[in-house]
């Protein structure tokens, strides 16, 4: 890690905890790219379809509390 670098990190460490939060997902968010947003963008598509699926009574839920058991069942 580079002089400066060290300096802003040792600055940091005296923010709040809210402050070096934000300042977090800034950095993260400055990191994605373009693909990145691309796959966003599919992911909200796929949300919107799945949604409007349920809305229109084309698929049907399954109780959350089913699902986590099953899961928990399978994996623990």
């Amino acid at each position: 890690m580079t002089a400066k670098a060290e300096r802003i990190k040792s600055e940091l460490a005296g923010l709040t905890p809210e402050d070096r939060a934000e300042l977090a997902r800034f950095l993260i968010d400055s990191l994605d790219g373009e693909e990145e947003q691309g796959v966003t963008a599919a992911w909200d598509e796929e949300l919107k379809r799945r949604a409007e699926d349920i809305e229109s009574g084309r698929v049907v839920g399954e109780p959350a509390e089913r699902l986590l058991r099953e899961m928990r069942a399978k994996y623990s």
